[in-house]
């Protein structure tokens, strides 16, 4: 792969490369690359052969140019669409597959890679850039802890359903938790960003409770083959954070998720 890959406690091996290469903004917002640029590629031992799933972040202009090279080198493309809105400039995401030798995987994602500009290794500070986060609320709101990433303060929270996909069972970590992220901003509110991993009679109760004051932006699969049939409901919305918390939390209480109602 070329770069630094962490092994996590459920045993998957995975690469975090948010893109800060792209300055995207969406109004006048400046996107931190830990907010809705975390390109990220994972494995983990299956049987006699390994599993790879990952989430790339491409520029429009490099979409083909990658699909075809993964094509052509046995790496699958589950979805290609948004995650936010009216970002400039306009971000695709496209998730993979793949069921093969790891070391012939990551070479291949490693050339798929080269043709954007990926930077390999970045440094990313761990730490916010201002300490207007209220971090003990958002804890105590979502009712788990979070971590700061890149300045952002983030969440990853597990459905209680073990998740299999083409008779392997899939770790949250490759994907399937769902996702709280929330920048800071200079006038003290927040940008809020991620998505919820539902499955199909927790979408509408999920939008309801989102649609008072957080933005759905896109509902759609990441993968085709998994048990049960999961959907991805992103959203972004920003102002004031308890508002966007507690709206968040009501959300969660549709879902089920590993957290306290």
């Amino acid at each position: 792969m070329g770069r630094s890959g962490a092994l996590l406690h459920d045993g998957v091996f995975k690469f975090s490369m948010p893109r800060s290469d792209i300055n995207v903004k969406i109004g006048n917002v400046t996107v931190a690359p830990t907010l809705a640029l975390g390109l990220w590629v994972a494995f983990e031992n299956q049987r006699n052969t390994s599993m790879i799933m990952g989430d790339l972040v491409l520029t429009l202009d490099k979409v083909n140019s990658v699909m075809q090279m993964l094509q052509e080198r046995g790496i699958e493309q589950t979805a290609l669409h948004n995650h936010p809105l009216d970002e400039s400039p306009r971000v695709m995401y496209m998730h993979i597959f793949g069921s093969s030798d790891p070391i012939v995987m990551a070479n291949v994602i490693h050339d798929a890679l080269a043709l954007t500009k990926t930077l390999v290794n970045a440094l990313i500070s761990a730490q916010p850039t201002n300490n207007s986060q209220n971090t003990a609320m958002l804890n105590e709101t979502i009712g788990t802890k979070g971590k700061y990433n890149g300045g952002v303060y983030q969440f990853g929270i597990q459905r209680n359903e073990t998740i299999m996909y083409d008779d392997m069972e899939v770790p949250s970590s490759m994907g399937l938790a769902t996702g709280i992220n929330s920048q800071p901003l200079d006038n003290g509110d927040a940008a809020i960003t991620g998505d919820f991993v539902l499955i199909d009679e927790e979408i509408n109760p999920v939008i309801k409770a989102l649609r008072d004051n957080i933005n759905v932006t896109v509902i759609h699969n990441h993968m085709i083959y998994e048990e049960p049939r999961l959907f991805f409901l992103h959203f972004w919305s920003t102002g004031d954070q308890n508002k966007l918390t507690s709206g968040l939390k009501e959300a969660l209480n549709e879902t089920n998720s590993s957290l306290p109602r």
